[in-house]
């Protein structure tokens, strides 16, 4: 009986790990809304001390890189926080130095940048699928850390998140995309392609951590089966790497409402506007 090419002899990342009971919504609900606090208070610090941030997230398709990401940034200041979810470089980038179309993204005093897969697409996708040569992923694998220490002595402070998943909860994850039409976008041909390359993807990974998992940017891996879980224990361990302070805002208070009853008077009557209507009972 041929085997599923999506399997090899370690169908699990960490088979010796046993896997805990999934986390209860409450508990689980009422301790986001708890950390969430914690992460404004640290995006305020940030912002007062002029601090430089960079998130990296990676792992394989489906492994919840996505709704971490949401949980982190809904309760921030988007003035102050971005994403970047790089496409695939045009023809002229393909040219430039192979990290440049990051550097562009990063942060500046005060800000936050989550990078939704990073520069590592060089020593993971791309090597994988042939996106490159092997003497480009071996000048990555040598130019990173320095690449990285580098951005650390500026003052950055660099944290790598690898979201490790099973295979049976890849496969579950993307049959639940599949059969969902407002998630449907997130099963692509890239994703079908790497579901039957798991073994070379394993590999690519563990040659990637052995290069590139520097003392002063270690990768930091979340079991990431029971997503509620994973974005827990991610956000706590993200708390606990900023020595952030809470630093509350000033008293501040409402003052009286003024009077409009004469403005109401001299503005243009309703029935000049265009209002959506209402679909609803």
């Amino acid at each position: 009986m041929s085997r599923n090419p999506s399997q090899n002899d370690h169908p699990r990342e960490h088979p010796d790990d046993r896997v805990p009971a999934p986390l209860p919504r409450s508990l689980y609900e009422s301790e986001l809304a708890r950390l969430q606090v914690e992460l404004v208070k640290m995006q305020t610090w940030i912002k007062a001390r002029g601090e430089r941030l960079i998130l990296v997230f990676e792992g394989r398709d489906a492994a919840g890189k996505g709704g971490m990401i949401k949980r982190i940034t809904e309760p921030l200041n988007p003035r102050g926080c971005r994403v970047v979810a790089l496409g695939t470089p045009s023809d002229r980038q393909k040219t430039q130095w192979y990290f440049q179309r990051y550097v562009k993204h990063f942060p500046s005093a005060g800000e936050i940048v989550l990078f939704d897969r990073s520069w590592y697409n060089r020593a993971g996708v791309e090597r994988v699928m042939g996106f490159c040569s092997e003497e480009e992923v071996q000048e990555f694998m040598l130019s990173c850390p320095d690449f990285e220490r580098m951005l650390v002595r500026s003052g950055i402070s660099l944290i790598k998140y690898w979201f490790s998943v099973s295979p049976e909860e890849q496969e579950a994850r993307f049959l639940s995309r599949l059969e969902d039409p407002a998630r449907r976008w997130k099963l692509s041909a890239m994703d079908l392609a790497s579901r039957q390359r798991w073994g070379e993807f394993s590999r690519a990974k563990d040659a990637m951590f052995a290069h590139t998992n520097i003392p002063e940017a270690p990768w930091y891996t979340v079991e990431a089966d029971d997503k509620r879980r994973a974005r827990l224990n991610c956000i706590r361990h993200l708390l606990s790497k900023i020595p952030y302070e809470d630093l509350p805002p000033p008293p501040f208070a409402l003052p009286p409402r003024p009077d409009n009853s004469l403005d109401d008077q001299t503005r243009a009557p309703r029935l000049e506007q265009f209002f959506v209507p209402d679909g609803y009972p």
